[in-house]
């Protein structure tokens, strides 16, 4: 008949297949495991239309019956188990690493659900927590009493401003005179502020050699330092690059009613600079001896570990206006004393239409005077608790609804009581 010819055909294939396997030199046991259960399997006809539970009408006998679930489960258990287990568990050329809940991330995790009511308490936390801080820092902003006088305009007594700061006959010399507005307690900060003065341009950024400023067998590394790295005669400038050679040189002499007070210019800048970047047996040479004079000279008997003011200038500023540290006042001035600057105004900001200011400052737990803190942190804590409430309302009493009400799911909306 057609089926037993078809079940014939069927098994002389797999008498190939099996053939096929022993020919390869598998050292596993699990392919010997799966060819006896394919011989055990095709001893019976494939396709075999004789009731299980009658005698067959080819043999006479009746089937063998199935056999338990447990059973032919451990068989093919058996079959698929990792060929290095069945071999007595040896881990030689086994590459699978091992075992761990954080390899294989597992580690219990909490992910909450993002609930009406936990998204309102979040909220509502982050208001409570930043309006405060803002409060705080406002107010400490507001406590801080800064003293701004912009001179580079009022210095210069011709209209050719260019021309005044370049010629070194004319006399600089410029006296200020501030009121304080409220009582200023020490130690008083004293900045030069600079206006439109890109120190983070590429060019200039990288016009300078650390290596030079630190070691002092490294004294001839100049490449990046020009045009500023080397004199006519090729001997190198100590410290070398624009950066140095722009070094701010104002000064400034105040004396609060008519009695001169010490502005103290030690400490002025940070530590790590003073001892990790500038060596201590490094001295200036040959700086500010060329024909185009950039800003202040330094001191050849002071190293550039104690050179104060230029450390500070070299910490170069990421914004066009920016602020350094000059010096500090430690002594009170009292309300409606009398400040009398006298400016020395050398520095040459004219020539780029930069902007040139003395600023006077207290301190507080956030620093200097700075209104954006403490308005950022109101405006986002504001923010938030404006949305707890708006959710609150919104949710719990404008429209109500249940959590994981299955009506608003898609596929229920088109229902007679919940129209879409």
């Amino acid at each position: 008949m057609w089926y037993l010819e078809l079940g014939l055909t069927l098994s002389a294939h797999v008498n190939n297949f099996s053939d096929w396997v022993d020919a390869c030199h598998c050292e596993r046991n699990v392919l010997p495991r799966v060819l006896s259960l394919s011989h055990s399997r095709r001893r019976s006809p494939p396709f075999s239309t004789a009731h299980p539970h009658r005698r067959s009408p080819i043999t006479g006998a009746s089937p063998p019956p199935p056999p338990p679930r447990h059973q032919a489960e451990g068989v093919i258990g058996v079959a698929a188990m990792d060929p290095l287990e069945s071999e007595g568990g040896s881990q030689k050329s086994n590459n699978k690493p091992k075992y761990s809940k954080f390899t294989q991330q597992e580690l219990p995790a909490c992910k909450p659900l993002l609930t009406p009511g936990i998204v309102v308490a979040t909220f509502l936390l982050i208001g409570i927590i930043f309006v405060p801080i803002g409060l705080a820092s406002l107010s400490a902003s507001q406590e801080i009493v800064e003293l701004v006088d912009r001179y580079d305009t009022n210095c210069v007594s011709t209209p050719d401003k260019v021309g005044f700061i370049q010629n070194t006959d004319t006399d600089k010399t410029c006296t200020r005179t501030l009121t304080v507005p409220k009582h200023m307690k020490s130690p008083i900060q004293i900045y030069y502020q600079i206006g439109d003065f890109y120190q983070n341009h590429r060019r200039y950024v990288k016009s300078r050699s650390d290596k030079q400023l630190r070691y002092k067998n490294a004294v001839h590394l100049t490449k990046d330092c020009d045009p500023e790295g080397n004199t006519v005669d090729g001997a190198p400038i100590i410290p070398c690059g624009l950066i140095a050679w722009s070094l701010f040189n104002d000064t400034y002499t105040i004396s609060v009613n008519k009695k001169a007070i010490e502005v103290n210019k030690k400490d002025i800048a940070w530590k790590s600079d003073k001892t990790d970047k500038f060596g201590s047996d490094i001295y200036p040479s040959n700086f500010q001896k060329g024909s185009l004079i950039g800003g202040a000279k330094l001191n050849e008997s002071i190293p550039l570990s104690k050179q104060e003011d230029l450390i500070v200038w070299m910490r170069t500023a990421a914004l066009p206006t920016f602020r350094k540290l000059y010096g500090r006042i430690e002594t009170d001035i009292m309300a409606n004393d009398q400040l009398t600057v006298v400016i020395q105004n050398n520095y040459n900001t004219y020539s780029f239409g930069g902007s040139k200011a003395l600023v006077l400052s207290t301190t507080s737990w956030i620093g200097g005077k700075n209104n954006f803190i403490g308005v950022a942190y109101l405006t986002i804590g504001g923010l938030c608790i404006f949305l707890a409430v708006g959710f609150v309302v919104l949710l719990y009493m404008v429209k109500p609804r249940t959590l994981g009400d299955p009506s608003y799911l898609s596929w229920n909306r088109d229902t007679p009581d919940r129209p879409n």
